[in-house]
């Protein structure tokens, strides 16, 4: 996950701080990609799952949003807590 696409900036800790924050973080290189990248991933797993979808299928779902990673990793990503 990039945080910067064609100059545009998207901020996946919204529910946290605020958009201007996030810019000044990421300018400061405080902010690990990762990290958000880990963060986004748990969080669309805990929407998928609230409209009814299975935990496999729900993984499933979400390496088809990220084909780099191996099933086992992202099980590891959405049960992990930090």
């Amino acid at each position: 996950m990039t945080a910067a696409v064609a100059g545009t900036t998207t901020n996946p800790l919204r529910d946290l701080i605020s958009d201007d924050l996030f810019l000044k973080l990421m300018e400061l290189g405080v902010l690990d990609e990762k990290g958000l990248r880990d963060h986004t991933i748990r969080e669309r797993f805990r929407q998928i799952r609230l409209s009814g979808v299975s935990t496999s299928t729900a993984i499933e779902i979400l390496r088809e949003d990220y084909p780099y990673l191996q099933f086992d990793t992202l099980r590891k990503i959405v049960y992990s807590i930090r």
